[in-house]
């Protein structure tokens, strides 16, 4: 009868396949590299960030993003049946935080697209990627300035300063258009104006609150997603 030894309970085939396909340098050094481009959009889009909340938590987790997609992709890449245990895992995970700014899109998709690059073996790509979207996004968000309209929301009692107010408008601002306009049932009156300033001047705003019958003025800077 043949004896059984102490090492041959703990053999397995499974363990022998992993280790013959994996390497445990190769995976080192994916990690690493996503690491680095994770720490390098980290900087990119704190640089370069333009809206009203800075987000440190997403910041953070674009690097762990970068890291976890290159895992998982030398998961996949070392084990056939891994990768198909992997795609019906992935399949239920959803994602129910709001992106409001579609630049967070952009910055998830490189991130993702810099994870698969390290983790597929692809670290040159994935450096120069990175380099040259930095680049792009930092001359193009910071350098190229364009300029957001304000939204300007007048309420008043009396219908007979329109005129005046139109005029105002147009000898103060580039350019105005009348976004909505309400009436209540009191009789007051409320009209929402698309404006474009001469740099950044807002007194004619003060000359708008003095008007007769003018209740309140209010300026919102308006990039088409949100107001502040």
């Amino acid at each position: 009868m043949e004896s059984i030894n102490f090492s041959d309970i703990f053999k397995s085939s499974f363990l022998e396949n992993t280790n013959s396909s994996f390497s445990l340098i190769d995976s080192l050094i994916g990690l690493v590299v996503a690491f680095a481009i994770g720490l390098f959009i980290y900087m990119i889009y704190k640089k370069t960030f333009s809206g009203v909340i800075y987000s440190h938590s997403f910041n953070i987790s674009l690097i762990v993003m970068a890291m976890a997609t290159a895992l998982i992709i030398i998961g996949i890449s070392t084990n056939v049946l891994l990768s198909l245990g992997m795609v019906g895992a992935l399949s239920i995970v959803r994602f129910r935080t709001p992106i409001k700014d579609p630049m967070d899109l952009v910055y998830l998709f490189w991130t993702i697209i810099s994870g698969i690059l390290c983790g597929a073996g692809f670290i040159l790509l994935a450096i120069v990627g990175a380099l040259l979207i930095g680049l792009v996004l930092i001359v193009f968000v910071n350098k190229i300035k364009i300029e957001n309209p304000y939204l300007l929301i007048v309420k008043y009692s009396d219908n007979q300063i329109e005129n005046p107010l139109d005029k105002l408008l147009s000898a103060s601002v580039k350019k105005h258009l009348i976004k909505s306009k309400s009436v209540s049932y009191d009789n007051d009156y409320e009209v929402t104006y698309e404006v474009r300033v001469k740099d950044t001047d807002m007194d004619f705003i003060n000359h708008i609150a003095e008007m007769v019958s003018v209740k309140s003025a209010i300026m919102l800077s308006y990039d088409g997603n949100f107001t502040a």
